[in-house]
Formats: C-alpha cells, structure tokens, sequence
C-alpha cells in the first residue's frame, strides 16, 4: 500500500523544512547539528522508496501465492 497523498506531501514538505534549516546551520551551527539535520532529510527521503519498495515485495508475494 502506497503512502497516502497527505503522507507524502507532508513528509514533502518537512524534508523542504529541513533542508531550509539546514542552510542556516551550515552558516553558524556546530557540524554536529548539520549531521543529525541532513541524517533527518536522509530518514524522511528513505520512507518514501522502503515503502515503494514493500510494494514491490508485497506484490511478488502475491504473485507466488496464486
């Protein structure tokens, strides 16, 4: 099952948030809060493609099962 409209375009939209903060930390925050920022975007970015991916999975289950 694909990740709703809403989902996504919330997760859309944080992700754009944090990339925003995240050039604002480059410029006067300590590296460690540029990783755990971008590791975020990394995380939401990744919940998008695990999910398609388990579509994938789920419909070659399927498939066997017939």
């Amino acid at each position: 099952m694909a990740l709703s409209k809403s989902v996504a375009d919330s997760l859309q939209e944080a992700a754009a948030s944090l990339r925003n903060a995240l050039a604002f930390a480059a410029r006067q925050e300590r590296p460690i809060v540029c990783t755990q920022i971008a590791r975020m975007v990394s995380d939401i970015e990744n919940i998008g493609s695990f999910d398609t991916m388990l579509d994938k999975f789920e419909e070659i289950a399927n498939e066997k099962n017939i």
